[in-house]
């Protein structure tokens, strides 16, 4: 019976374990890429060169990365750095709360989705408004709104990547 029971409490829900995977991979990747790419040893730039490559193809002004190791930038710019630590605020949340809380969107059907929706839309409408020349890019005006983004997308998305059947 012990048998039945530890490997029951042992089972990986491998949609979490693929989304941490992501997510660990997203923080620490950007502002890692500039050291590893300085550093010149043996397979680190080309790790660096790894981590670049996927910035240049998720961020919309990849060259807007904040310089950690001269000449070298993180991959992403703030905004987006900003969506990932708002991804990671919420895991957090996630993990202190066990889902459990009003603040989690998804619990609310359409309306959380539709709510959710509303406040990502503050990336997008800050990067239309630079486009649009209402001010330049500037590093403490696009993380805020990055962040709301990820906050926002993490609220609602958390609770489908880490709900645990019981």
């Amino acid at each position: 019976m012990q048998r039945v029971i530890l490997s029951r409490d042992l089972r990986v829900n491998w949609v979490s374990f693929f989304a941490d995977f992501l997510l660990a991979g997203m923080v620490f990747g950007p502002p890692i890429a500039p050291f590893l790419a300085a550093s010149g040893v043996f397979l680190l730039p080309g790790i660096a060169d790894i981590i670049y490559f996927m910035g240049n193809h998720v961020c919309p002004q990849p060259t807007m990365g904040l310089e950690l190791s001269p000449p070298f930038i993180m991959a992403v710019c703030m905004r987006c750095y900003g969506t990932v630590t708002g991804l990671l605020i919420t895991r957090i949340l996630y993990g202190l709360t066990n889902g459990k809380g009003v603040f989690w969107l998804s619990q609310y059907g359409w309306n959380g989705a539709a709510f959710a929706s509303v406040l990502m839309m503050a990336y997008p409408l800050e990067l239309a408004a630079q486009v649009f020349g209402l001010w330049d890019f500037n590093n403490y005006i696009v993380t805020p709104f990055g962040l709301i983004t990820g906050l926002a997308w993490g609220l609602f998305t958390m609770p489908i990547f880490y709900y645990q059947k019981h």
